[in-house]
């Protein structure tokens, strides 16, 4: 069931979601070549921590760390370890807030310069797509209307969008509905209505859209080895567009 967010859950749930944003503003400072995921990990606990909040990862379904680490052939939830950071790498950082109870959620992708073109040419066209798919939100628009804006720019690149995988509603719990699929055909779908919040995390690979789930029950990595990207924002609907509320 969709929850249509009242004033002051809005409220809350921008806070939480700016502080997400900050998480990743302050990965941004400390992420560096040579280390591993699980240091950069800790870093990112503490930051959390260190703002009256926790993060949302830690320990939902099991999962053992307080973020997602996912370097380049990594789609999504990777677990942070010893794995170490390497120049030319793809990381994809992807933290949620727990701030009073209210959620936030937010990724990007961190090129470790230098990196290849087509690396380079992969993570625009990706934040590219988001943005596109932002501007089509609004009251009364349609879910596929998300979907047909990423999977257009992406496409035309000689990208694929994951389809296993897709954004979701978020605010009052972690996962709520709608689930929001990067891929569709625009005007079908669930209409949207101002006052939802969800999120937009398109992950496109460089090969083929397939996926699979490594033996640790987590880890999605690319069908073919190939590298992927993402982005993502939490966003709250309105009357005459989207607001971002993950905003840096």
């Amino acid at each position: 069931m969709i929850q249509i967010k009242s004033t002051q859950e809005i409220e809350k749930i921008r806070r939480s979601s700016q502080l997400a944003s900050q998480t990743l503003d302050y990965a941004a400072s400390v992420i560096k070549v040579g280390q591993t995921t699980a240091e950069l990990d800790r870093l990112i606990h503490r930051f959390i921590l260190g703002h009256n909040a926790v993060p949302a990862t830690l320990g939902y379904r099991g999962f053992p760390a307080s973020c997602c680490i996912s370097i380049n052939e990594v789609v999504v939830h990777g677990i942070p370890g010893p794995r170490v950071i390497q120049t030319g790498d793809l990381v994809k950082v992807d933290v949620t807030t727990i701030l009073d109870g209210y959620y936030g959620d937010t990724a990007r992708t961190f090129l470790m310069e230098p990196v290849l073109p087509k690396a380079r040419h992969l993570a625009e066209t990706t934040e590219k797509s988001l943005y596109l798919a932002v501007e089509t939100v609004r009251h009364g628009s349609r879910l596929g209307d998300i979907g047909e804006a990423i999977q257009t720019c992406v496409e035309k690149e000689g990208f694929q969008v994951v389809r296993d995988f897709v954004g979701h509603g978020v605010g009052l719990k972690f996962h709520e509905d709608p689930n929001v699929p990067h891929y569709g055909r625009a005007g079908t779908g669930q209409r949207l209505k101002a006052g939802m919040t969800f999120t937009i995390e398109p992950m496109i690979n460089a090969g083929t859209w397939r996926t699979r789930i490594l033996a640790d029950g987590w880890t999605a990595v690319t069908g073919d080895g190939e590298l992927s990207a993402q982005f993502e924002h939490t966003l709250l609907v309105t009357q005459t567009g989207a607001e971002i509320l993950t905003v840096s």
